[in-house]
């Protein structure tokens, strides 16, 4: 999930997934599979003009859904939820609401309608999916696996335990997830993903396999989008090939330079190529104040200067 600050960290699965544990298979209607891959790649501009015309009408909910979401991390969180307004009848529509709000700035509106939604439809993979990223976002991490452990199959839901578990530093946790689901979804696109996430945390030759998944996305004309490119630069700098790294990171900026992932790590690639980062964080702060990047730098620098003021220069004589 690239996560929680970026809807493209999570993969819309529909509520008529097939899943049978007797033959450890899954799988899921083939015509929302291309709509599904869009969305996960960050084309968000392919799914929301994707035809549904054709869909089957079980189909037609799921594919309302996905372009919602599209719209939401293309930055339409506000038109969304007004969109969205006082429909509460689908608890799939009120999730993406809350989701909106919650993205939009409406934080404590957002997170309200997902406690509720958490209480009266717990069994639903769209208030799993959705409610498990508001949850971890408001730092309520427990509460977030507790809802998303109740998904049957739901293969968006494992990812974001995945997710859930890199940031709690429990890559152990987050590789199990990837070889629980390796075994029932076998070689689908959002486990080959989630496998990279965990690859890059773990280092060595996983920093190899992950540039490999993230690299086939980036540059193939059908799959390539600023996130793709964005994990493929993130890729190649843990391979320490700083020249690849912003290559890839400036065909990133270059389809989206407002993007706040990549402008964060933009900074980062900057900072070790002993390059200026100051125009990058202006950006990211004007658009971004919120990124989890510039919170988690805030942080450090308090506790930096908390740890100093304990100690008084001396001078030597």
């Amino acid at each position: 999930m690239d996560p929680f600050s970026a809807e493209g960290g999570v993969y819309h699965l529909p509520n008529n997934q097939i899943f049978d544990d007797r033959r450890l298979t899954w799988t899921y209607p083939a015509e929302l599979l291309n709509m599904q891959n869009a969305f996960h790649q960050g084309q968000y501009a392919k799914v929301t003009d994707f035809d549904t015309a054709a869909l089957s009408p079980e189909n037609t909910l799921p594919a309302r859904i996905l372009r919602l979401r599209a719209r939401i991390a293309a930055g339409e969180a506000q038109a969304v939820a007004a969109e969205l307004a006082g429909d509460d009848s689908v608890p799939d529509l009120a999730a993406v609401r809350a989701f909106a709000q919650y993205s939009g700035g409406d934080k404590s509106r957002g997170a309200a309608t997902i406690e509720r939604l958490q209480s009266s439809s717990s069994d639903n993979a769209t208030v799993q999916v959705l409610g498990g990223i508001i949850l971890q976002a408001e730092t309520r991490s427990e509460e977030a696996l507790s809802l998303l452990a109740k998904h049957q199959g739901n293969l968006e839901a494992v990812s974001v335990v995945v997710q859930i578990h890199l940031q709690q530093h429990r890559t152990d946790l987050a590789m199990q997830e990837v070889q629980a689901a390796r075994r029932w979804a076998q070689d689908s696109l959002l486990v080959n993903l989630a496998e990279s996430w965990v690859g890059i945390r773990m280092g060595g030759e996983k920093y190899q396999q992950a540039f490999y998944v993230f690299e086939e996305l980036a540059q193939a004309s059908a799959t390539t989008s600023t996130k793709t490119l964005l994990g493929q630069a993130v890729a190649e700098l843990h391979l320490g090939r700083l020249p690849e790294a912003e290559a890839a990171m400036q065909q990133a900026m270059d389809r989206d330079s407002n993007d706040a992932d990549v402008l964060a790590n933009n900074i980062v690639l900057s900072v070790i190529s002993a390059k200026g980062a100051a125009p990058l964080t202006s950006d990211l702060e004007s658009s971004s104040p919120e990124h989890q990047f510039l919170l988690d730098v805030q942080a450090k620098s308090t506790q930096f200067d908390t740890a100093s003021a304990k100690y008084s220069a001396k001078v030597a004589s």
